[in-house]
């Protein structure tokens, strides 16, 4: 099934939602020590739960600014699929593109497109028209 983020009828696809639980995932794991929204608790809290108010997109923000810098110390190998259960891998395993050189250019949408650009623009438009942005399965 896939999932987005909606912001009005801004439609910010991102893929499968184990997809996006990787990516949720490898970041409890390499930046928060396993500690989940101990260091981004708007992203990994409030709108890993399904939403995230408008009040808090320029957290979100600066959150998603601190994430992206710091994922880039980390080499691919290093992404964490599931972390409640660490023993699992993507499907693709380390077949990955020869572009992906660390964790913040790993995550490609289903469309192909970066998942921290598009997050970012969707983030940028829930400030832009002053809404929430919703994590939704199609």
């Amino acid at each position: 099934m896939a999932v987005g983020f909606k912001v009005k009828f801004y439609w910010y696809q991102i893929g499968h939602g184990d997809f996006l639980h990787s990516f949720f995932s490898t970041v409890a794991y390499n930046l928060e020590n396993g500690n989940w929204g101990s260091r981004f608790p708007v992203i990994m809290n409030e709108l890993y739960q399904g939403k995230l108010e408008c009040d808090n997109t320029d957290k979100a923000l600066e959150e998603l600014s601190i994430i992206k810098k710091e994922l880039q110390k980390f080499s691919p190998e290093k992404v964490v699929w599931d972390i409640e259960d660490l023993s699992k891998q993507p499907p693709w395993g380390n077949d990955i593109s020869k572009d992906i050189t660390d964790l913040s250019n790993y995550f490609v949408t289903s469309d192909g497109n970066d998942f921290l650009t598009v997050f970012s623009h969707a983030l940028e438009k829930a400030k832009e028209v002053n809404a929430e942005i919703v994590i939704k399965s199609m």
